[in-house]
């Protein structure tokens, strides 16, 4: 290529070496990435082809610097520890990772909650109140007594020089309210609530249920005020007896530590517990006695007036036609628990709605009450008679209301 002069052949090196050198700034860069990515791979493979570690607690320290631990796999062991761990943070019950080879100590976990444990706290509360719940107003008071004035009036069990009870058991027919009353509770309370079923503490390894008890109340107690609410407590708390069997051992094992929990070494403080089971006849003696649920309570199945009051409590959002009387109602249902009334409550509404009507009339309710209760005994049952009737009724203040909506 021929040049008019030797600026031009300048001009066109300078640029031709301008071009060469950002490519090689390119390069450069294109392979610094591929160093990134090649380490990002060995990394990755490093991972997948390094065996995994075995989870324990540490259990106590020994003076020559070995430390005992309970390996997640089952039995206890004395293990070393490596020089890269932190020696002060080896404390008993603290979570640490074990070398799966020699089973030495090489890393120290970061303390967490189980989150089965977690999972049983309510954050959603229920919008439920004593006052949606008809009669048990002694049942209410004891409640709100043993339970509700303690987490919010401490200073009174203070002076008067008395300790507020540990624990509530709520005893009764299946129906009568007993999980409706904890709810209210829980709602009632700015206190974290926990609820389990009692089936959830048996598992199939062996010290798993008694481990989840005590997550359960160390849960508790660090977020105290709470309130822990054990519902079906019988699944585990049925009276010990000598079967023989593993599983049944096993259940004997959480309720033991369930006991210790109750009335052991280290005290609730202002962890309440609430329990409810319909089979208090099966519930083991030791579960029983003063110390550990102070408060026996039993919530029966609601009487006439009791009756009314869940009448009006379930009808309140409904339209009611004007020959409807609760009281009557209340009256021919003698022995329906507050399940019942609210079974008897949805089929009238949808009595009324197979007819076609927007109204709830006393027709539909007599024949919930005779579709639910037909297998009850009932003494008033003038039914015949009674739709010859003009029902006369005070309306009262709620039920007009509803009316006038």
């Amino acid at each position: 290529m021929q040049y008019s002069d030797a600026n031009d052949h300048e001009a066109y090196l300078r640029k031709y070496i301008q071009q060469l050198e950002r490519r090689v700034r390119e390069l450069e860069a294109e392979r610094s990435e591929l160093r990134r990515e090649l380490r990002r791979y060995r990394i990755e493979v490093d991972k997948l082809l390094s065996p995994p570690l075995i989870e324990a607690v540490v259990l106590s320290v020994l003076p020559d610097g070995r430390v005992v631990v309970k390996s997640s796999t089952g039995p206890n062991l004395v293990v070393n520890v490596s020089s890269n761990v932190d020696v002060s943070k080896l404390v008993p019950g603290a979570y640490v990772a074990l070398n799966q080879r020699g089973s030495t100590i090489v890393e120290v976990l970061p303390e967490r909650e189980d989150p089965y444990v977690k999972a049983m706290e309510v954050v959603d509360r229920p919008k439920v109140t004593f006052d949606d719940i008809g009669g048990l107003e002694e049942q209410k008071r004891e409640l709100y007594e043993a339970i509700i004035l303690p987490l919010k009036k401490p200073e009174l069990f203070r002076e008067l020089g008395i300790e507020p009870p540990k624990g509530v058991l709520l005893y009764g027919p299946p129906g009568c309210g007993k999980t409706l009353l904890a709810k209210a509770v829980a709602s009632m309370t700015n206190a974290t609530f926990i609820r389990v079923v009692a089936s959830e503490f048996v598992h199939k390894y062996v010290g798993e249920g008694a481990r989840i008890v005590r997550e359960v109340f160390k849960l508790a107690r660090r977020k105290a005020p709470s309130i822990i609410f054990i519902d079906e407590i019988d699944a585990i708390a049925a009276k010990r007896i000598d079967l023989g069997t593993s599983g049944e051992r096993e259940i004997q094992r959480t309720l033991m530590q369930l006991l210790a929990e109750l009335d052991g070494f280290d005290p609730l403080g202002d962890v309440k517990v609430i329990a409810a089971t319909n089979r208090i006849d099966i519930l083991d003696p030791a579960l029983l006695r003063p110390g550990r649920f102070d408060r026996l309570i039993y919530v029966p199945p609601p009487d006439e007036k009791g009756r009314l009051e869940i009448f009006r409590i379930h009808t309140r959002r409904m339209k009611l036609g004007e020959d409807v009387d609760l009281a009557y109602l209340a009256k021919i249902t003698e022995g329906a628990t507050g399940a019942d009334i609210r079974a008897i409550v949805m089929e009238a509404g949808y009595n009324a709605l197979r007819a076609g009507r927007r109204v709830v009339m006393m027709e539909d309710f007599l024949a919930a009450v005779e579709k639910v209760m037909k297998k009850r005994r009932r003494p008033y049952a003038t039914m015949p008679e009674y739709l010859d009737e003009a029902p006369t009724r005070a309306t009262t203040s709620s039920e007009a209301a509803v009316m006038h909506i």
